[in-house]
Order: structure tokens, then C-alpha cells, then sequence
């Protein structure tokens, strides 16, 4: 048995809560591989609503277990929060989430330093979360950061002790005041009730699972396009995002990745600075946020919308390997008489249909349009109810990326979900 992948192919938000919420009945195991606290995988069913930041989106299910991989750091207090609100809705998190010993912590100090480095780059800023995710990778990549293993050692206390130290010296360099010791209580409380979770050894764990041929679905934060190697670079995470994020963040081999699923909005959307090709900073683009209710589920910072990339959307799916596609959000569209998807960027004198390696490269996209179906999705249940210039719209777009889309979601609920071809 392979790991299957899910991850999303736009710059974040496409909706990968819901999607993983729904295929986990198939799957008795679900990891997320990458990022922190600065993701907000959002789920809805049965009238209620959570947002998940560092869980993975399959801990509903019952008999499912939720691994959280290496490649994930960890703030202390808000997965304690997080969990908190799980078990006030009768979810028993302890049973069903295992933590890899090599997942790094986010120390309060990497907070006040996210924030430090964020205002002192002005109107340069990249628009971090300010959860302490880049300086926590950063810890890791330079060989200082402390792991979820590390806390049950002897001289656990002694090493927090050491990096805060560094911490509080590298801080010098800005002008920003701060409390070295803010949040200091609560996150070494926090950790005492991390301890009581089962902490693993993922790798080992990992491959166990798939050598007695136990089903792995493996979840993706953020999206493809903020990858830090080969997305909008460096308007990016800092971490990789694509599917070979999973391998490395959960200790398993290239070929033990099997079917690769991509989850793409209908329309665009980012948070942040950074490129943005099909961007509409007009009434058409605000009709996308208010409709599609974009706005942050970490941040709650409105996000900035625009119409279908197709460049980009290829893009991903060539980086990550996408078996097929999952569509979110169609019925955002319903009330327009008019849908474009750009199919190319023009770039000077240049038409192309690749993604520029300069991010302030100036961009137009090359449009095709479309005539709105001016239905409402929401109570379709069937594919062959779906009105014809819908699927016309589905099929430019699977022929164009030379996928096929399997799931259409047509709204926020795990009900409204439709897949396709599901025999």
C-alpha cells in the first residue's frame, strides 16, 4: 500500500479541510506533513463549524489516526487550544493524534521575532501570519531548534534556556519592543499537556503503516504556489508545500507515494503580498471575497481574489504530479453572467503559458471567457443535474491541464460534495 497526497495547488485556502474531512472515511490514517499554526483547514457538518491550525483534518472520524509529521512545527499553546475546543465538542484527541518526536517547536521568542523581522521590512513586508513559522524553520535549518522529543529529556530546560538567550541577542539588531518572557508560563504548561499525547517515532510509524498495507492519506498546509523552493519566491512559506514535502515530512520513499490529489478553487485567491497575475481590485473582485467569504481562517485578513489561473494551476499540478483534481467553490460563481480563466500571461512583447521566474515580473493574463450558468449549485447533488455551462467550464479546465477533475464541491458543508465517477 502506497501513501496517497492531497495537497492544494493555488496559494493556500483552497479548501482542504473540508476535502481531507471527506476522503478520511476511506483512509484509517491521516498525517499532515508540513507547516504550523499558520494553516486554517476549515470544516463544517452536522450545523457546526471548526478550524483546524496544526490538527489534521481527518480527527472527526471515528478509529482514524491523525499523525502529526516531522516536518510540522508545533506552537504549545495553540495546539492546546486547538485541542481544547475538540474535546469540548466530545472529540477525544488523545486517542486519536500521534505527534512525531522530531516535530519542532515554535518557542514564544520565534513569535516576537516573526513580528520584529515583519515591520522592519516596511512596505517589503511578505505578509507572515506572525505565528513564529519562518524563524522556527529558521532554528531548524541552522542546526538550533528544539524538537517535540527533546522536552522529556534532562537538560530540556537548559537548551530553551540557550536558544531564548540567542534569540534575545539576535533581537537587538531591530527597533521593537517587546517581554522576553511573554507567554513563557502558559507554553511550558502547554507542553505538560502535549506530554500526555502519544509521541512517536514517525518514520518508523510511517512505513509500519504502509508495509501491512494500512491506507495513509497524507495532508498538505498552505498551497503549492507558496512553496519555498518554487513558489513566489520570496513572497513563500518556508516550508515545502509540494508533494515531495511529504516524503521528507514523514520520513517515507519516493516510491511509496501513490495517487496525488490537487485541490484548486474555481477562482483565485491569496493572502499577503506577493504576484498576483488574474487579481481584480474592483467590483468584480469584491463580489468574489463577499460571496466566497475570503477571509483568513488563521488571520481573518481579507484575502485578494481574482479569476482562474491556468498557468499557475499547471504549474502545480506538473511540480506536485497530480493524479486528478478536486474542485472547491464553484458556487461562488453562480450569480455571474461572465467567467474568464487566463490561459496565457503576456510579458512585454511575450505571450507564454509559463510562470516567470522574476515575481515582479509585469503580467497580463490572456483571458477566455465564459457564459455564467446563473444556477444555484448548492442543492445539486448529482453530476448530471450540474447545468451545461458548468461542465463546460469543468472540461475546458480538465482538458487545458490535462487532468481530470474527480470532486466538485459546491459548498462549505461535507454533504455538498459531489464525486465523480466514485464506482
Amino acid at each position: 500500500m502506497k501513501v496517497d497526497v492531497v495537497l492544494g495547488l493555488q496559494w493556500g485556502d483552497e479548501g482542504k479541510g473540508k476535502i481531507v474531512d471527506v476522503l478520511a472515511k476511506n483512509y484509517p490514517v491521516i498525517a499532515r506533513f508540513q507547516g504550523g499554526p499558520n494553516a486554517g483547514h476549515s470544516l463544517q457538518f452536522e450545523d457546526q463549524k471548526f478550524v483546524l491550525h496544526t490538527i489534521p483534518s481527518g480527527v472527526f472520524r471515528k478509529n482514524t489516526q491523525n499523525i502529526i509529521g516531522s516536518g510540522v512545527v508545533i506552537d504549545p499553546i495553540i495546539f492546546r487550544q486547538e485541542c481544547k475546543k475538540l474535546e469540548d465538542a466530545g472529540v477525544p484527541v488523545k486517542e486519536r493524534i500521534l505527534i512525531s518526536k522530531k516535530a519542532h517547536l515554535i518557542l514564544p521568542t520565534h513569535r516576537i521575532i516573526d513580528a520584529a523581522s515583519e515591520q522592519a521590512k516596511g512596505e517589503s513586508k511578505i505578509g507572515s501570519t506572525l505565528k513564529g513559522i519562518g524563524p522556527t524553520y529558521m532554528d531548524k535549518t541552522g542546526r538550533n531548534g528544539i524538537r517535540i522529543g527533546d522536552i522529556v529529556t534532562d537538560n530540556f530546560l537548559q537548551r530553551y534556556n540557550i536558544l531564548k538567550e540567542k534569540h534575545i541577542m539576535f533581537l537587538k539588531q531591530f527597533d521593537f519592543s517587546y517581554d522576553p518572557n511573554q507567554n513563557q508560563e502558559e507554553w511550558f504548561d502547554s507542553l505538560e499537556y502535549i506530554k500526555e499525547f502519544k509521541l512517536i517515532d514517525c518514520e518508523y510509524h510511517i512505513n509500519k503503516l504502509v508495509h501491512d498495507n494500512k491506507r495513509v492519506l497524507a495532508e498538505g498546509a498552505q498551497g503549492s504556489l507558496l512553496d519555498i523552493d518554487y513558489g513566489s519566491y520570496p513572497f513563500v512559506t518556508s516550508s515545502n508545500t509540494i508533494t515531495a514535502g511529504a516524503c521528507i515530512g514523514l520520513g517515507i520513499a519516493p516510491k511509496q507515494i501513490g495517487s496525488v490529489s490537487g485541490i484548486f478553487k474555481a477562482y483565485c485567491t491569496r493572502v499577503g503580498s506577493g504576484p498576483f497575475p488574474t487579481e481584480l481590485n474592483d467590483d468584480t473582485g469584491e463580489n468574489l471575497r463577499k460571496l466566497g467569504s475570503e477571509f483568513g481562517a488563521t488571520t481573518g485578513r481579507p484575502r485578494r481574489t481574482g479569476w482562474l489561473d491556468l498557468v499557475a494551476l499547471k504549474y502545480a499540478v506538473m511540480l506536485n504530479g497530480a493524479d486528478n483534481l478536486i474542485m472547491m467553490k464553484a458556487d461562488v460563481l453562480d450569480s455571474f453572467t461572465t467567467i474568464k480563466i487566463a490561459t496565457h500571461y503576456k510579458i512585454g512583447e511575450t505571450i507564454t503559458d509559463s510562470v516567470p521566474f522574476d515575481p515582479f515580473a509585469k503580467i497580463e493574463p490572456v483571458y477566455k471567457e465564459f457564459k455564467g450558468w446563473k444556477k444555484d449549485l448548492t442543492k445539486i447533488t448529482k453530476e448530471q443535474d450540474l447545468p451545461f455551462e458548468f461542465m463546460n467550464y469543468v472540461r475546458f479546465i480538465e482538458k487545458e491541464v490535462g487532468v481530470p477533475i474527480k470532486i466538485i464541491s459546491l459548498g462549505p458543508d461535507r454533504s455538498q460534495t459531489i464525486i465523480r465517477n466514485e464506482e
